[in-house]
This record gives structure tokens, sequence and C-alpha cells, in this order.
């Protein structure tokens, strides 16, 4: 029996390797996840794990510029705090004005906020970057099956497009997972054809 000891995973690698895909939605061209799962999932990974909303000179949960505002909140896992601040914003995803802020405003800027925050530790990054794919899903820990993503939920790619450039630079960095994981990541947000399928294998496969 062999006394190697596994290597323990950094708080990042843990939260990082969870795929949310499937707890996300899409509003006005935005993707949003879900902050009771994410903190949820955030709590079952990191026992410890606690949050801050911090308050102005005033005992207020937002701070303002006496035009729009923000909230601060932090998340600490295992001694570390992330901190993130967050506008205040509207259905358009725009700064509200100072006077039209009510206290939901503000309630959901809060649950946006640590959510963020969460991000800034692993979790849901890849939401963030650009990229719509996890860091790698090799040895994720938490892992959402295939038959639970709809596939209404998944995007149409196509070589060119807006996304391909990102699916590109994902393939050509990550040929070290090889082709069937590096497929299967891809295949978790978009839609991919036979055609895709076959230009991806020759760009993992080159040397």
């Amino acid at each position: 029996m062999s006394n190697v000891k596994k290597k323990e995973l950094t708080t990042f690698e843990k939260l990082s390797a969870i795929n949310v895909n499937a707890k996300t939605v899409k509003k006005g061209g935005y993707t949003y996840l879900s902050w009771s799962w994410a903190w949820s999932e955030v709590k079952k990974a990191c026992p410890d794990a606690n949050y801050t909303v911090y308050e102005n000179a005033d005992g207020l949960f937002y701070h303002n510029d006496k035009r729009t505002a923000w909230v601060k909140t932090g998340v600490t896992i295992e001694g570390v705090e992330h901190i993130e601040y967050l506008p205040i914003m509207n259905f358009s995803n725009k700064s509200m004005s100072l006077g039209d802020i009510t206290s939901m405003d503000v309630n959901k800027a809060i649950q946006r906020s640590i959510t963020k925050a969460s991000a800034r530790h692993g979790l849901a990054i890849y939401l963030y970057l650009g990229e719509d794919l996890p860091e790698s899903e090799a040895d994720a820990p938490i892992v959402v099956p295939k038959k639970v993503v709809a596939t209404s939920n998944l995007l149409d790619l196509k070589i060119n497009d807006g996304n391909w450039g990102n699916v590109l630079k994902y393939a050509t960095e990550q040929k070290s997972l090889g082709v069937k994981t590096i497929l299967d990541n891809i295949s978790r947000k978009y839609k991919i054809s036979a055609s895709i399928k076959t230009t991806i294998t020759k760009i993992v496969s080159a040397k």
C-alpha cells in the first residue's frame, strides 16, 4: 500500500472546481448565480466560512457619494477575507440614483456582493472571467451530472463566433487535461457539433 499522502486542495482549488452552470439563469444578457445555492456550496466545502456586511458611519448597510450608492461585503474563509464592493443597480445593471434606492435594492445588492466575494475565493469565478468554463474538472469534489443541465440553457458554438476565441484559448492552454475532459467541460456550457468536436480534437492533439 502506498504511503504517499494525497495533496490537500487549497480553498481556491476546491471552490473553483465546482460546476455551477446548472444553477445559473440568464436575464437581460447577464448570467446570474443563485446566492443561496452559492452560499450553501461555500459552507459545505468550507464550514468555517462567514460573511460581513459593512455599515457606513450612520449605521446603514450601504455607502454613497450623494449621487449613487454601493454595498461593501466580505467573505472570510480560513482567516482570509476577500472584500467586494458592488454598486446598487437596477434591472438593467445600471447604477441607481440615490433617491430611487429602496431597502429591497440594498438587500439584492448585498446578496449579489456576497456571491461575488465568494467568487474571489474560487466559487464560480469562471463566470466573471469571460471564459465561461471551469478551470479544471479532473478532480472536482462536486460535479453536476450532465443530465441535469437543460440543453435549452446551452449556447450554440460556431467557429469564429464571439465565443470561439475563448474556447480555442481554453483548449490550447489545457491540453494536458486530454481531449475527453476538455470536450466534456466545453459541452457543459455550449452545444457543440461533430465538426466542432473534430476541430477541437485536432487542436488538443497537435504537438
